[in-house]
């Protein structure tokens, strides 16, 4: 069998001083996660831990170099951290700590800010289905209901821990632990197929999704209450 990619061996090195040297919040936390490809690190291993060849597949555009700097730098700033799985995978996994599980309503909020710049898809654009979590979540903060949410999309599926409550900005991450997974779930609450449009207009606001599922647009499968909500009964 193949060798288990790792990422490329570094020498020793300090801790790199990367500051704004400004007694300032933003500042700081810019300080920490600033540097290119380091919040999109942070939004693949939302999804749960993940090897080091899993991220690099997924992040297309990255080095090998740069990943495995910035994943130590994550390391250092105790946002992420490394471990090996139990027999009889043994891989090593990288995940977020529960200060880099902090970030999740920034990206969050990132993401529904640059929403509005997805109108048209480039020709050069790399694309994957659990990229549309993050977007989708803010469409599904007033749930009341609580509960797994696979998502279909023609360029693949993944799935959402969803529910909180009105006025919940996120779901709840310290008792889900990852808050959306890479493909199908197991045992879901409820199912909805759709295309990246409506995804991204959920997303925007410019429709709901009792209203996609009603013009057709949208299709939710599942009996419980979850579902029902999601189809506006």
């Amino acid at each position: 069998m193949p060798r288990q990619q790792q990422p490329p061996a570094r020498p020793a090195r300090p801790a790199r001083r990367r500051s704004y040297d400004q007694f300032d919040a933003t500042a700081r936390a810019l300080d920490s996660v600033g540097d290119r490809w380091m919040l999109l690190i942070v939004r693949e291993l939302l999804g749960g831990p993940r090897r080091y060849t899993d991220l690099h597949a997924d992040l297309p555009g990255v080095s090998t170099d740069v990943l495995a700097s910035r994943l130590k730098d994550m390391e250092q700033g105790g946002l992420a951290l490394r471990r090996k799985l139990p027999p009889p995978s043994g891989a090593s996994v990288y995940e977020l700590t529960e200060h880099g599980h902090g970030l999740l309503s920034v990206l969050t909020a990132l993401a529904a800010w640059g929403a509005p710049a997805l109108a048209e898809r480039r020709p050069t654009d790399a694309v994957r289905a659990h990229w549309f979590a993050l977007p989708l979540l803010g469409a599904l903060a007033g749930l009341t209901g609580r509960g797994v949410l696979e998502v279909r999309l023609d360029e693949g599926a993944f799935h959402l821990h969803v529910g909180g409550g009105a006025g919940a900005a996120v779901p709840d991450a310290e008792a889900y632990g990852a808050v959306y997974g890479y493909g199908p779930a197991d045992r879901p609450d409820a199912r909805i197929a759709l295309d990246a449009e409506i995804c991204l207009e959920l997303a925007r606001g410019g429709t709901t999704f009792a209203e996609a599922v009603k013009d057709g647009r949208a299709e939710v499968t599942g009996e419980g209450p979850l579902a029902a909500e999601l189809r506006g009964e």
